[in-house]
This record gives C-alpha cells, sequence and structure tokens, in this order.
C-alpha cells in the first residue's frame, strides 16, 4: 500500500471529529458577529460526542484489579519501559552522566548535520510534556490514590527514561535532512524506514501514515486546545473570574496567543528552540525553587511526609483498589505526564547536530527524570507536606495552587503565569510535532508547511473561544494512540539501538570519539 494510498483510507475516519471543529472555524466568525456562542459548543460537541466517547473509550480501555480500574495503555507504556531497561541493561541509570556531558556540549561539534544543540533539542522536546500534567494532573493523583502514589511515580518516571533514550536514538538514526539544512525525523521515519530495512516495509508504512494521522491531531487538541483553554481559564481567575474583563471574550486572549504562536512557529526548530530554551530552565527552576521554600518551611515535616509517601506505596488506607489502586495513581500520572513510548519527543530530538544517533538517545533520558521525577515530585511533595491532599471538593491546579498559596499567599499568581507559560511552550512544540507529521503526509513543500501552520493558529483562538470537550477527549485519545505503532517499532528495532550502542560505547574506549569544547564551525579561522 502507498503512503498516499494508506492515508487516503485512514484519514477521513479518523479525522471526521476534527474535520468539524476545523468547520468551527468558519463559525467561530459568525458567533463573532452575534450568534450564540454556547450553541456551537453544544452542536459540535454533540456531533463530535458519540465518535469520542467509542474512540476514547477503546484507547483508555480499562479492566477492573481488585477493585481498581487499569487503563490497558498504561500497562502498554510501562511494560515497554521495563523491558527496554533490562534490554539496555539500565541505561537509565548507567548514562545519566554521560547524559548531562552531552547537554553541556562536552562533545558538541557546530560541523555535524542538523539544526540544534543537544540542550536545545532537550529543552524543545521538555516544553512539550512539562505543562499541565505537572501541576494538575499530579494533584489528581495524590488526592485519588493518596502520598504512596508519589513513589509509583517516581519508579515509573525512572522507567521511562529508557524509552525514550531507545526512540530518540531511532528518531536521529532514521532522520532525513534535507537539501535546504532542515530535518524531518520521528517514528514516521524510523517506522517506514527501519522496518523496511527488515522486510517490513508494507507494515513500517502503514504504522507511521497511522502515527502520522494520530500526532496530527493531537497536536490541534491536546497540543493546542487543550492548552489554551486552560492557559485563559487560569488568565480570568486571577483577573476577577466572572468579573474580569476578558470574560466571555475568550476569542481576544486566543487571537493575541495566536499572534504569538505564529511568530514563532513560522521560524521552524530553531525559532522555537530560541524560545524554549529561555522558557523552560525560567519556568521550571521558579516552579521547583518556589516548591523547594515551601519544603524547607515545612522541614519538620518532611520525615512524616516521606514517611506517609512510602507507607502509603505500599499499604494505603481508604485508596480503591489498595496497593494496586494506588500503584496505578502513580503509574498513570507518570505515563501521562513525560510521554515516554508516545514517539513524540523523537520528533524534536531528531533535529539535533550530531553524528552519533546514540548521543540524543542519552540526552533523551534526561526528559522523564526532569519532567517526572523533579517537576512532578516537588508538585507533591508540596502537596503533600502542606495537608491539602485531603481538602474536600478541590483538585487539580485549584488544589496545587492551595498547597503553595497556603506558605506563599501570592504563589497563586505566580502559578498563573506559569500555567500560561506551560501551555505556550506545549503550543509551540507540539506546532512543531504536528508538522512534521503533517509534511510526511503531504509532502515537504511550502505550501504543506504554510497551510499545517495557518491551522494551528487557527485553532489556537477556536480552542481559547469555545469548550469543545469532545473534541480535546478525542484529540487526547489520539495522543496515547500514537503509542500503538510507535512501541511496535522500538520492540522491532531495539537490536538496532542496541548495535548502535554498543559502536558509540566501543569509540569512546578507543579514544575515538573524545571530549572536546569550543570546536569552531568549518571556514573559521583556528585559534593560536
Amino acid at each position: 500500500m502507498t503512503r498516499l494510498a494508506c492515508y487516503r483510507a485512514l484519514f477521513p475516519a479518523v479525522f471526521a471529529g476534527l474535520a468539524t471543529a476545523g468547520s468551527a472555524a468558519a463559525q467561530t466568525t459568525a458567533d463573532l458577529a452575534g450568534a450564540p456562542v454556547q450553541g456551537i459548543d453544544a452542536r459540535i460537541n454533540e456531533a463530535i460526542g458519540p465518535v469520542a466517547d467509542v474512540f476514547a473509550g477503546v484507547i483508555f480501555y480499562s479492566v477492573p484489579v481488585m477493585g481498581a480500574n487499569l487503563p490497558l495503555i498504561v500497562v502498554w507504556l510501562v511494560t515497554a519501559a521495563v523491558f527496554f531497561t533490562f534490554y539496555f541493561g539500565f541505561i537509565n541509570f548507567r548514562g545519566f552522566g554521560h547524559a548531562l556531558r552531552l547537554v553541556r556540549g562536552d562533545y558538541e561539534d557546530p560541523n555535524d548535520r542538523g539544526e540544534v544543540s543537544h540542550f536545545q533539542a532537550l529543552t524543545a522536546a521538555l516544553s512539550g510534556t512539562v505543562g499541565l500534567g505537572n501541576i494538575a494532573g499530579v494533584a489528581i493523583a495524590v488526592s485519588l490514590g493518596g502520598p504512596g502514589a508519589t513513589f509509583w511515580m517516581i519508579l515509573a518516571g525512572l522507567l521511562g527514561m529508557t524509552s525514550k533514550f531507545t526512540e530518540c536514538t531511532l528518531g536521529v538514526k532514521y532522520r532525513r535532512v534535507n537539501p535546504d539544512g532542515t530535518v524531518s525525523g520521528g517514528p514516521m521515519y524510523y517506522l517506514s524506514q527501519g522496518l523496511a530495512e527488515r522486510g517490513m516495509g508494507g507494515l513500517g508504512r502503514f504504522l507511521a501514515v497511522f502515527f502520522a494521522i494520530m500526532c496530527v491531531g493531537g497536536s490541534l487538541g491536546g497540543g493546542n486546545m487543550f492548552q489554551i483553554n486552560q492557559a485563559f481559564q487560569q488568565f480570568v481567575n486571577v483577573t476577577g473570574g466572572d468579573a474580569s474583563p476578558l470574560a466571555g471574550r475568550g476569542w481576544i486572549f486566543g487571537l493575541v496567543a495566536a499572534v504569538l504562536v505564529g511568530i514563532v512557529i513560522i521560524g521552524g526548530i530553531r525559532s522555537i528552540v530560541r524560545v524554549t530554551e529561555k522558557i523552560v530552565p525560567l519556568m521550571c527552576g521558579l516552579y521547583v525553587l518556589a516548591g523547594l521554600v515551601i519544603i524547607l518551611v515545612h522541614w519538620a515535616d518532611i520525615p512524616a511526609a516521606v514517611s506517609a509517601i512510602v507507607i502509603g506505596a505500599f499499604s494505603p488506607e481508604g485508596v480503591a483498589g489498595g496497593f494496586v489502586g494506588v500503584l496505578i495513581q502513580g503509574f498513570r500520572r507518570a505515563a501521562f505526564s513525560n510521554e515516554a513510548g508516545i514517539g513524540s519527543a523523537a520528533i524534536a530530538h531528531s533535529a539535533v547536530r550530531t553524528k552519533e544517533p546514540v548521543t540524543e538517545g542519552y540526552v533523551a533520558l534526561l526528559e522523564p527524570f526532569v519532567d517526572t521525577v523533579i517537576v512532578c515530585t516537588v508538585t507533591a511533595l508540596v502537596i503533600v507536606i502542606t495537608g491539602t491532599y485531603g481538602t474536600p471538593d478541590t483538585d487539580g491546579v485549584s488544589l496545587t495552587s492551595q498547597a503553595f498559596g497556603s506558605t506563599i499567599s501570592w504563589f497563586p499568581y505566580v502559578l498563573a503565569v506559569a500555567v500560561i507559560l506551560f501551555a505556550f511552550s506545549t503550543m509551540i512544540s507540539w506546532s512543531y510535532y504536528g508538522l512534521k507529521s503533517w509534511t510526511y503526509l503531504f509532502g515537504e513543500t511550502r505550501a504543506a508547511d504554510v497551510s499545517f501552520k495557518l491551522l494551528f493558529c487557527v485553532f489556537v483562538v477556536i480552542g481559547s473561544s469555545l469548550q469543545l470537550g469532545a473534541v480535546v477527549d478525542f484529540s487526547d485519545a489520539m495522543i496515547f494512540a500514537m503509542s500503538l505503532p510507535n512501541l511496535i517499532g522500538l520492540y522491532l528495532l531495539a537490536p538496532v539501538v542496541r548495535r548502535e550502542l554498543a559502536a558509540y560505547r566501543a569509540k569512546l574506549r578507543s579514544g575515538e570519539i573524545r571530549a572536546h569544547q569550543h570546536v569552531p564551525p568549518a571556514g573559521a579561522p583556528a585559534r593560536r
């Protein structure tokens, strides 16, 4: 089956919902002219709801285990993380130090092919994962699973590091460098090319097209509309709620955001990383620093909090499903937060400047560590140590805000800014993921490039203006559907990664690859 035939067959079915949402762009104009906005929301949700319910029901299908519901997609993601951790001999721990040296630039060569540095690729990928899941999702996990969920969340985060290592190594291995020097990579390319090398070209092309379609849909919904909608809600909350000057005028907020997003993404990955390399360290640093301040203020409660996390992990009280219930909450939060095994990050990491694919695998394993082991854990510790996780009728962002606000009264305002920055950085990264999937389907042409960027900006306005819960649910399911073809490919191509790893380590041992810094670009005068 040709690539064109594949997506002609699949695209109409899975995009039925978003096509309807796309028509909302035109309807939004009518809304601004006077038609009731709520009516549009209701009509779209009513049209999409049945399809979204069926699709999300399949992707998030759960089985009862000891009184708790276990989503099979979580089993799919965590099983792969465990397998790759053993298959690569715990590279997530053994390679940690080398990963830090790569990010620091010790092995950087500006003459290598690629568009961005190791550090820039890491921040671009991190900006796509560090977001509301680290703030609202952790609060929900601790509320439902108790403090013990933190223990299993950290464990799953550590295991997920190896899934990232595997997919990002393959992303660079099978990337394509275009005539203009830009790079296209990600699961679409290693599924089609890597499996073709193993005599499974037809399967590879089918999986690649399926992944690309899911990624485009996910980028427009979960990576765009959900983010801007939550950012707008936070903005309204801190500017007066119903009395806010923008209450009921989400299209103004969305229009401003769309212009800002458009300014950034028009320049491609190089423009995106110039923003993410500043925003990600800043917002993560401020958030973690505020969390550490609160933890230190409550230093006398630290032993009790740690005890509650460890004891609660194995003998939780009042949690549905007991031990299994709290384990599911922790694993679920980690899997949904760091996206290890989804395949999205491999698209950003593929743009790195390097001639050794496995170097980006090393760098990528830091991503779940920062996202889950550091940022999510700080959120959980603050909620546990301040004792706010038992507050009735409070969860999500409001619970985290209450936990931080109990010690730092003005922190909810900082949190609102953080949510908006998290949302903005997530959108620009997911625009790149969606774009690369779009151009894989429709070709690396200027028309394809511009059309997707325009479409993405239109969806920013739609997401801020309308409450499209069914569309976002549909899109959210599409993001996790990306893991189905991606992990099949990772299992089949794991021997390729192992050979790359062995060859790279042999070069390090022989001295063929050495740490160096400040290598001048080609043509630059040599230093004396």
